[in-house]
């Protein structure tokens, strides 16, 4: 009796460190670091992740760099002592933030992209929307708008690769139309308060600007408000992101006249489903583009 009493404690200890091994296979942790948590965009993509992530019981450790490279490395780090399955990281800085992202690799950790790229460290995928495509339909816009002549702006930030790919588009599209000339490309850190403080010096050093260009919304805004303040009601700006506020001010008819839109939900499911298929041992593409589109005041109304 005692040795079949021993043999039924064993089957039941064997039962259930199975069950606690299917439970941990099932139960997955990703470590993430934002960008940030302060624009509309990236609250967007963190519910994609979210979403999708509860589809696969996956468990998600949400944590944000707010532009701070030094917060986002110790955030990667973290993630690494905490011995995470897989990192997803939207860079700060594209080059900063690699060897961060080299001591996730030393430590057999996969890491993913989304939005923003890494310039350095291995990455096995990087989700993020067709930037140079968005940048062109935006040069685009503005040029027709434009009807081919005239000066225009670009508010930029030169340490994000994806606003470079932007920003690429952008002048490819304007280099098509001869009567349209760059007159200033500056950094505005892709936050309001300085694209207004660097929108001032452009409009102030540029009496005929025609038109800017806003590598997102905040970038665009900010430009807004200062072509506001200093009363040029006639320049044409579009944004990139068409979050909320923007959105409400093409409808309101201000010199803000259209804006790239993306789909951060998806660019967050998908940066999930591309885990996932990693996990279960899928092959998987480096780069995953999510497509992007253009809206107008015409457009938005269209919708509703």
């Amino acid at each position: 009796m005692r040795k079949f009493m021993s043999i039924v404690l064993i089957f039941i200890i064997a039962l259930a460190g199975c069950s606690r091994k299917s439970e941990e296979k099932g139960n997955k942790i990703i470590g993430v670091s934002l960008l940030t948590r302060g624009h509309v965009f990236y609250k967007d993509l963190e519910e994609g992740l979210r979403k999708e992530a509860e589809k696969n019981k996956y468990e998600l450790i949400i944590t944000s760099g707010d532009f701070d490279l030094g917060k986002q490395s110790a955030q990667v780090e973290d993630f690494i002592t905490r011995k995470v399955d897989a990192i997803i990281v939207c860079p700060v800085d594209s080059r900063g933030v690699g060897p961060a992202i080299k001591k996730a690799n030393q430590s057999g950790i996969p890491v993913f992209t989304a939005d923003v790229a890494s310039q350095e460290g291995e990455i096995v995928c990087h989700v993020a929307s067709d930037n140079v495509a968005g940048g062109r339909l935006a040069g685009e816009y503005l040029a027709k708008k434009l009807n081919g002549k005239g000066k225009v702006a670009i508010i930029g930030q030169p340490t994000i690769t994806s606003v470079l790919d932007r920003t690429q588009g952008f002048k490819e599209s304007i280099a098509r139309y001869p009567g349209i000339t760059i007159v200033a490309d500056v950094n505005g850190e892709g936050v309001r308060d300085k694209a207004m403080q660097v929108t001032s010096d452009i409009l102030q050093a540029n009496i005929d600007l025609n038109g800017i260009f806003g590598i997102n919304d905040d970038s665009a805004l900010g430009a807004l408000d200062a072509v506001q303040q200093f009363k040029r009601m006639n320049i044409i700006i579009v944004g990139y992101d068409a979050t909320p506020p923007a959105v409400d001010a093409i409808l309101k008819d201000t010199p803000l006249k259209a804006d790239v839109i993306q789909y951060p939900g998806k660019i967050g499911e998908t940066t999930i489903s591309a885990i996932h298929k990693y996990f279960n041992g899928e092959q998987i593409p480096k780069v995953i583009p999510v497509d992007v589109g253009i809206v107008d005041k015409e457009s938005l109304q269209t919708e509703k």
